[in-house]
């Protein structure tokens, strides 16, 4: 069943860059900033030292979050990474632009209303780096519209590659030369936008065999770090908490890939390790490439982002991966520091998006914000600690074709989360009352005390849905 938010009905693609709005962000300074968009891969919101994490060190992460203001109810709206990319490059929910793996290229109309088409055409320098994880129309033309520099990671590259002399290096490492590259060649009389985006911290999927590195290959800078950690549990990892799931998760992707990666002590051992080593090296990295910001006297100019493209189970509820309604598929880090503003809002409750994520960037840097985008700027929040007329619910999806990913949308509010597997026979739903559950282990659909709050739901979804 093909579905599409009700916001397109209309054939406006064409008219995108005519018809934007002037959302005025909250500068302390007059001039336009920089911005460092840095992304990463398979992480959730919980694996940071500045979390709480008892074991996992990010002391880069950690400054970051420190000096800026740190969103703690950070969503992705589809939590896989073709989906959420698109949904970052684009400011827009899946069903609005069409795109996860298996599908379409992204509309060239779509793209030239993305963040860093409208920069450049704004007068920005532009940057990429890293695993670009998305497909677009006309992409090689495109690509030079969106960007003066663009240094992709190769399609299914190995985390650590040879160099001529013979020599190894991991991908975060070479990921942030390039970045460093692109740094000593700007100056304050531009401003400039680069997008960071490494492939860590995503599992090697066809490793079956983990060996001494698990299948989180990580930089031998940190090769020794956790070696004398026992790694707990995983969280939720009681047996009846899997065993409660109908047979359709329980037969997913979800719980194939624990087989590979946490089934047993010794891999679990291993793989965790292994993750937190390839967490804390890409940190590191992060800290070089800082450096060198500060090397160029940018830093202070400079705003930084900090996030993810989906969260990770890593063994939770019997399950790898991520995909599904649960929390610790769908939340994410979020932290944005603003060198420019001495007092930020340290840390927020409001629920930010991915789909934020573009509009923000824009609004930083004083470039109109498409008037179609579905995401908000957050910039103002970290100025104002005042909810004011912000969301206090999100739409969530998941599409992809894929024989073990069943697909679901929903609804997650301050205290629900609604969740319809669509295409079982008959369709599977869940209700969740976090106030009450909020781990997420007790399914109320049926309950006769939520009956309102299910009619409620369900409606919800329908007013945003229409079938073709």
């Amino acid at each position: 069943m093909r579905r599409h938010l009700v916001i397109f009905r209309l054939p406006i693609f064409s008219l995108l860059i005519l018809v934007m709005s002037c959302t005025q962000p909250y500068p302390v300074s007059n001039e336009q900033p920089n911005v460092l968009f840095i992304l990463v891969d398979d992480q959730r919101n919980d694996t940071f030292s500045f979390a709480g994490h008892s074991i996992v060190k990010t002391p880069t992460v950690d400054k970051l979050a420190a000096q800026g203001t740190v969103f703690e109810n950070a969503f992705v709206t589809t939590s896989i990474c073709a989906a959420s990319r698109a949904s970052i490059i684009t400011g827009l929910y899946e069903n609005s632009h069409e795109y996860t793996f298996g599908k379409d290229p992204i509309k060239e109309e779509l793209i030239q209303s993305s963040y860093p088409y409208l920069l450049k055409q704004s007068g920005y320098k532009t940057g990429f780096v890293g695993k670009f994880g998305i497909r677009i129309e006309n992409q090689d033309s495109m690509l030079t519209e969106m960007f003066d520099y663009y240094m992709p990671s190769p399609q299914n590259a190995p985390y650590v590659e040879k160099n001529g002399d013979g020599t190894t290096k991991h991908s975060a490492e070479i990921k942030g030369e390039q970045a460093i590259a692109f740094l000593k060649n700007q100056t304050s009389e531009k401003p400039f936008c680069l997008s960071v985006s490494f492939n860590a911290v995503h599992a090697v999927d066809g490793n079956l065999t983990p060996g001494n590195e698990g299948h989180y290959p990580y930089p031998e800078v940190v090769s020794s770090w956790y070696e004398d950690k026992e790694m707990p549990a995983p969280i939720l990892s009681d047996p009846g908490i899997y065993e409660n799931h109908p047979e359709f998760l329980k037969s997913s992707l979800n719980r194939e890939r624990y087989y590979w990666r946490w089934d047993i002590s010794e891999k679990y051992q291993t793989n965790m390790k292994a993750y937190f080593r390839m967490i804390s090296g890409y940190d590191h990295v992060i800290s070089k490439v800082l450096e060198a910001l500060e090397s160029q006297g940018l830093e202070k100019n400079t705003i930084i982002i900090f996030s993810a493209d989906n969260g990770y189970y890593m063994g939770s509820r019997g399950f790898a991966g991520k995909w599904s309604h649960y929390e610790e598929s769908l939340r994410i880090p979020l932290i944005i520091y603003d060198p420019r503003h001495p007092k930020p809002v340290k840390s927020l409750d409001e629920m930010a998006l991915n789909i934020d994520i573009p509009a923000t960037i824009l609004n930083y840097a004083n470039v109109p914000v498409p008037t179609h985008y579905e995401g908000r700027s957050l910039s103002r929040l970290t100025y104002e600690n005042s909810r004011g007329n912000w969301r206090d619910s999100f739409f969530i999806e998941h599409h992809m074709d894929h024989p073990q990913i069943p697909k679901y949308v929903g609804i997650r509010d301050s205290q629900f989360v609604y969740a319809n597997y669509y295409e079982q026979d008959p369709p599977y739903e869940y209700l969740h009352d976090l106030t009450k559950d909020p781990d997420q282990l007790t399914n109320v659909i049926s309950n006769s005390d939520y009956k309102d709050v299910v009619t409620e739901m369900r409606s919800r979804v329908d007013q945003i849905l229409i079938s073709d």
